[in-house]
């Protein structure tokens, strides 16, 4: 099971941003130290709130302070960015990170970057798809270029020098390119389905119902089956929000806290959504609950995976138990509010949780094998 971090991230809308992305750096930081495998970092254009602007930038400050763990989109919003931009950019990321690189795509989440880019009522997975597929093309083949779309074209030719390396496109360091994921939010996610067709690896996002991401694997394992794969539930990632303290008590007290960073996390999707009029994604799917039944302490009660090792271990458990193996358990991060207690929960999940989870899934996979 691999082990890693979504890092939306998600700060204090008015704060300065300066010593807030300083913090997320020194989060990936010691998670490498940990022996994390893997952070994913998002992309918001027009948020404040989410001030990571391009997880490429940001992921490459990161380079030469980590040793082993990987660094991932998380992801590039493939409708906001040409093709021959990103699949050049990806590749020199690839190489100057050694190989290190994770490629995220999605097709945009974030309402303002979508008014912004003309592309509210897009169809913004096509839009996905038809570029990862010019990407995939670029870091294939050889110019000239030729590539005719719905949303892009890329065409080459009058200008390519081929021994002055003029119209050539910088190849990936991995081959033939990096790990490819995707995310999925609601329980009919059309994203699931692309992402067994296509092979990705899929990301099922940490502030919805645990019961939700079952319906995830069902539409992965779908399209699987659709393109004559067999699904494989090793490139299923699960993204949670889970916090760990030395005893069940501890996590209590700390969730008590007036204005604790988790509790400001799920306010702020529960805001965002609300407004939103789509706090359908964030219930159970096959609850007939009311919008106002939907509060933080609910999600707090039901999304949040908190308590001592052994609690925390049980949850988790009974999470695979009920939607199946997945290949790696990604914590969503919030504000470092209490350094020490954060740390503490990232180290106690590394040492003495995830190892028993692995075991967990690795025997609920060997009796009922995918």
């Amino acid at each position: 099971m691999k082990l890693g971090m979504f890092l939306m991230p998600m700060h204090d809308p008015e704060a300065p941003p300066a010593p807030l992305l300083e913090e997320d750096r020194q989060c990936v930081i010691e998670l490498d130290k940990l022996g994390y495998d893997e952070v994913f970092a998002g992309e918001h254009l027009s948020s404040t709130a989410e001030p990571v602007t391009d997880p490429l930038q940001f992921l490459a400050t990161l380079i030469h302070s980590t040793r082993r763990i990987k660094l991932g989109s998380g992801v590039l919003n493939l409708s906001q960015h040409h093709p021959l931009q990103a699949a050049a950019n990806s590749a020199m990321f690839d190489i100057l990170s050694g190989g290190r690189f994770l490629l995220g795509i999605g097709p945009g989440g974030l309402a303002t970057d979508m008014e912004a880019f003309g592309t509210l009522k897009a169809d913004r997975n096509a839009m996905m798809v038809e570029s990862i597929d010019m990407m995939l093309q670029l870091w294939a083949g050889e110019p000239p270029w030729d590539l005719k779309g719905q949303f892009w074209n890329i065409q080459v030719s009058k200008t390519v020098n081929r021994a002055a390396g003029n119209g050539c496109v910088l190849k990936p360091l991995q081959k033939p390119h990096p790990e490819i994921f995707t995310t999925a939010m609601s329980a009919e996610s059309g994203l699931a389905g692309v992402a067994g067709e296509r092979g990705w690896g899929l990301i099922s996002a940490n502030f919805i119902s645990h019961r939700n991401t079952a319906r995830h694997w069902e539409a992965y394992s779908a399209g699987a089956e659709r393109a004559g794969r067999r699904p494989d539930w090793s490139k299923w990632r699960m993204s949670r929000s889970v916090f760990i303290a030395g005893s069940d008590a501890e996590a209590r007290d700390y969730l008590a806290r007036p204005g604790n960073s988790m509790r400001r996390y799920f306010d702020y999707f529960h805001g965002v959504l609300g407004n939103a009029k789509r706090l359908g994604i964030i219930k159970p799917f096959d609850s007939s609950m009311a919008d106002e039944d939907v509060t933080t302490d609910w999600m707090l009660d039901n999304i949040v995976i908190a308590g001592g090792p052994g609690r925390v271990l049980d949850q988790l458990a009974a999470l695979v138990d009920e939607v199946g193996p997945f290949g790696g358990l990604l914590i969503a991060k919030a504000d470092w509010d209490d350094r020490n207690a954060h740390l503490k929960s990232y180290r106690l999940l590394a040492e003495s949780v995830a190892p028993k989870l692995a075991r967990h899934i690795e025997q609920k996979a060997a009796r009922a094998p995918r």
